[in-house]
């Protein structure tokens, strides 16, 4: 049952940035309503949504985009800096606590740059068979085009413009698209999604469109239809050209950021293994001091950071082996003689490999995570194995959004206590 006069007092802010208050039956979530503030709304069991505010919070401020609320891809503009800052980082802390994992968060270090590098477009026909391109409404499946968007890079001045041309090209297909857009060094990456195997007349459309627009390159599902320049991108001293679509951290702020954090903690180390690598985020940087593992289920990505890393002068040794980690983790055996293990994998963790790792010597192991809640989970494996969480700090790359990075810092209890009792004696 609607109730369309509820009067709301917002509490807190949730894990998706909804305003969190207390109802008859449990609570309720509204989305764009902040703490301590008394709103209007709607309420549909535990959905909420906002009529009006009747007492707005100290920490409110203007949003700085005309599309909020209506575009879905953001969550939280309208909280002050501090206050949002302090939710992020709550939002960490709290994932942790709730685990039972024992550590000072550090306060939240804003990665956001210049904006973000990457996008996802979605192409939608409406009835009449034109292409609608743009992102999500909120909560919502329906397209919501807009003429700019603020979170974006400069680099990615022209990516809506390509989408829609793109999505043009594709509308007698009459299929739902996701656009992927990389902006790299030599111009926009383009990786279409949904259109399955072209007709050869839609391909050259689509390499016609590549040249007019003057993209770097295009491809349908990961497969390159052309490639006019190497979309590369700079990752410490060297130049990786991705495989289309492989994972980049969303912002290059961002990057850098996480890649200081794991080279600082790393410290000294001379041997290094970087697992879930990816293109070699971490491991072209580690490089550049320690002989370097990487392991990665990607064979391509793994592939196109070593061949970078080692055309690059000035390296150290780089190895690698492309190995599903979730199906067959390295075992403690394997990573004996390491110094330090770097981890970042995707959103569901490394449980698999927290398990042989947690049996492991390894002195130094850093995670980097984009979510909190397996991040605890594989923390507390490590933890139960004899390493203590030293550190915890979260890093905002992605700007108004409940997303948040951070990267934790393992040390080896029994090997710290073993090097004490050797330098003592």
């Amino acid at each position: 049952m609607i109730n369309l006069n509820a009067h709301l007092d917002i509490e807190r802010l949730g894990a998706r940035g909804e305003g969190l208050s207390r109802g008859p039956r449990g609570l309720i979530f509204t989305p764009y309503a902040l703490p301590g503030e008394t709103i209007l709304a709607e309420v549909d069991g535990e959905r909420g949504k906002l009529v009006e505010v009747l007492r707005a919070s100290p920490e409110r401020v203007n949003a700085p985009c005309p599309h909020f609320t209506k575009c879905g891809g953001c969550a939280v503009q309208t909280l002050s800096a501090p206050a949002y800052a302090e939710w992020k980082r709550g939002l960490v802390a709290d994932s942790l606590r709730n685990a039972g994992v024992e550590v000072d968060v550090a306060p939240l270090v804003a990665a956001w740059g210049a904006g973000r590098r990457r996008a996802t477009f979605h192409a939608r026909n409406d009835q009449r068979g034109q292409p609608h391109v743009g992102f999500m409404e909120a909560r919502s499946h329906r397209i919501y085009e807009l003429d700019s968007c603020p979170i974006l890079a400069p680099e990615m001045a022209g990516a809506l413009n390509a989408a829609r041309r793109v999505a043009e090209i594709l509308k007698p297909l009459e299929k739902p698209l996701d656009i992927v857009v990389t902006a790299g060094l030599q111009g926009l990456d383009l990786d279409v999604h949904g259109c399955g195997k072209l007709e050869f007349e839609l391909e050259q459309a689509l390499i016609v469109a590549a040249e007019s627009l003057d993209l770097a390159r295009i491809a349908n599902h990961g497969v390159p239809l052309v490639e006019r320049r190497a979309p590369e991108i700079q990752i410490g001293r060297v130049r990786v050209t991705p495989p289309p679509g492989a994972f980049l951290q969303a912002t290059a702020a961002g990057e850098a950021i996480l890649a200081q954090l794991v080279l600082d903690a790393v410290g000294e180390a001379k041997k290094a293994a970087d697992l879930y690598c990816g293109i070699g985020t971490f491991a072209l940087r580690l490089a550049e001091k320690a002989d370097v593992f990487c392991v990665e289920g990607e064979a391509g990505a793994l592939a196109a950071g070593l061949r970078a890393g080692r055309a690059t002068a000035g390296l150290r040794r780089l190895t690698g082996e492309a190995r599903d980690l979730f199906a067959r983790p390295l075992l403690a055996s394997e990573l004996a003689g390491f110094d330090a293990v770097v981890f970042d994998p995707p959103r569901a963790g490394a449980e698999k490999q927290m398990r042989e790792l947690a049996q492991s010597v390894v002195p130094c192991v850093v995670g980097v995570s984009c979510n909190a809640q397996t991040f605890a989970r594989d923390a507390n494996m490590l933890i139960a194995g004899g390493y203590e969480l030293a550190t915890v700090t979260p890093v905002d790359q992605f700007l108004y959004s409940p997303h948040v990075e951070l990267v934790g810092v393992f040390r080896k209890a029994a090997v710290k206590a073993g090097r004490k009792r050797r330098l003592l004696g």
